[in-house]
């Protein structure tokens, strides 16, 4: 636990001198706070929170997927993540640290996203747990990639477009039912119908049974990569 503790702080250190890596985390939250502010001006009939939810599910999407991945690559390209192992820093114990830093900035914006929308009390704590869980396996699949990806250049590379997918799906699902129904097997999208209404009612099991499939196939893919990786390389 302790040397999980020292990764995280080492993580939010790193976090305070690169700044570019925290404007992604609020980037989001800005522009749907600026959409929300300046959009209602205009004459068009625009569904309440519309953009809150959009933009979280973006958020949710892309942040945690490439943040993830841009880590892991850029700690063992410049061998700080070898440095760490020969400080007695297991593997699983610094991917625990980094997974938890970037869990609870996520979980720093996704509160934003519901203040923003205007949420209080329960509808606020279900919005926050259910931003979280969704950037869970968005952090999987991230993991994977950093951990799969032989430099940061590759991680970016590769991130980047599959980031794409459940941070956008869920916008186009809005004007089009066929990208609606495909989206459908994804967890962003099932986090984005869950965000649109937050009554226990729409919380059925289906939408957690395809958010928990989800989970299970990422998992593997980052067990798999996990035993691929050479992390004291």
């Amino acid at each position: 636990m302790n040397r999980t503790i020292a990764v995280m702080k080492k993580q939010f250190k790193d976090t305070l001198k690169n700044k570019e890596t925290l404007i992604q985390f609020v980037m989001f939250p800005v522009i749907a706070f600026l959409f929300t502010m300046l959009m209602p001006n205009i004459e068009m009939p625009i569904p309440e929170g519309m953009f809150v939810m959009m933009f979280a599910a973006m958020y949710v999407g892309m942040v945690p997927l490439v943040n993830m991945a841009s880590i892991i690559s850029e700690e063992r390209e410049k061998k700080s993540l070898r440095m760490l192992v020969m400080s007695n820093v297991k593997p699983f114990e610094y991917l625990v640290g980094v997974g938890t830093y970037v869990i609870l900035l996520c979980g720093l914006g996704s509160l934003a996203f519901g203040l923003i929308g205007g949420y209080l009390g329960a509808e606020l704590l279900r919005f926050v747990l259910v931003m979280i869980a969704g950037s869970l396996v968005s952090l999987l699949l991230g993991s994977a990639v950093g951990l799969l990806a032989k430099n940061q250049s590759a991680a970016t590379a590769l991130a980047f477009p599959l980031a794409i997918i459940p941070a956008f799906l869920p916008m186009f699902s809005m004007f089009n039912e066929t990208v609606a129904s495909v989206a459908r097997v994804l967890y962003s999208q099932q986090v984005f119908l869950m965000l649109d209404d937050l009554s226990p009612a729409n919380f059925t099991y289906d939408r957690f049974i395809i958010i928990g499939v989800n989970i299970l196939i990422f998992l593997g893919l980052f067990i798999y990569a996990y035993s691929k990786a050479d992390l004291k390389d």
